[in-house]
């Protein structure tokens, strides 16, 4: 079992999602080699680290992210949602958590947006991640089409990636007319099949969410490039060692 072990905004089984808490406790475990986030943009143009459109799920605060300014958005607790020793904890902006995974993870960033919500979001997170010289340590990704054809048009080195629930049949024309190098797809759909199809075209492949050990293993079986997002990255160690013991089992 090779495959890659991706966090899923963090470690966010324990800790509180896309937190710099879930980031670091991600970050101390030695098969996390990927964090997956999420970044949309405050109403003043910073890009913040959130999931949910709203502050309501997992904040103290209501309302919609790009309508809140960053200086409002910065005294937000997004911890306590999780439990007591993480009262306090804060919505992180993007810039933060570069600072803090720059040498240590590479980032698949997804841009949180639907159709034109977020027109600058693209942009914004190539800027920050420029400033940091780590074009090679991320990957941007979207359930947004818009957002990638636009990421790709300002930033052509940086590799992009489709996020899908699904397996239509013309996925790898998508892929190429998007210029996409990477598919972000849900677990249920990955097949041999697919693997064959996705490396053909050089295309890397990420299952979500994974957090099963059963699934892990299955889905690890069928080929080792296939990468696994998980929010439990200590499932995705229990599963490699039991499989590392079968291997060298006597």
């Amino acid at each position: 079992m090779n495959n890659s072990c991706v966090a899923h905004r963090g470690f966010s089984s324990i800790a509180p999602e896309n937190t710099v808490a879930a980031f670091e406790l991600a970050m101390e475990q030695p098969q996390v080699q990927w964090i997956e986030l999420d970044v949309q943009c405050s109403r003043d143009g910073v890009p913040v680290v959130i999931h949910d459109f709203t502050f309501n799920r997992t904040t103290d605060g209501e309302g919609l992210v790009r309508e809140t300014n960053w200086s409002d958005i910065e005294k937000l607790d997004a911890g306590s949602w999780k439990g007591k020793s993480y009262v306090g904890e804060r919505i992180p902006s993007l810039g933060e958590v570069l600072d803090r995974c720059c040498g240590k993870v590479r980032l698949n960033i997804e841009l949180k947006t639907q159709g034109d919500m977020y027109p600058d979001l693209p942009a914004a997170v190539i800027h920050e991640v420029r400033q940091r010289h780590m074009q090679h340590d991320v990957v941007l990704t979207s359930f947004e089409p818009k957002a990638l054809a636009k990421a790709k048009e300002i930033a052509p080195e940086f590799q992009t990636g489709l996020i899908i629930d699904a397996r239509p049949g013309d996925l790898v024309a998508r892929l190429k007319q998007l210029q996409c190098s990477f598919l972000s797809i849900g677990y249920t759909n990955v097949d041999k099949s697919l693997m064959r199809e996705m490396q053909h075209e050089e295309i890397q492949v990420m299952a979500w969410t994974v957090d099963d050990k059963t699934i892990m293993k299955r889905l690890a079986a069928i080929d080792p490039s296939l990468m696994l997002c998980t929010n439990c990255p200590d499932v995705w160690e229990k599963a490699f060692h039991e499989t590392a013991r079968h291997f060298f089992r006597p």
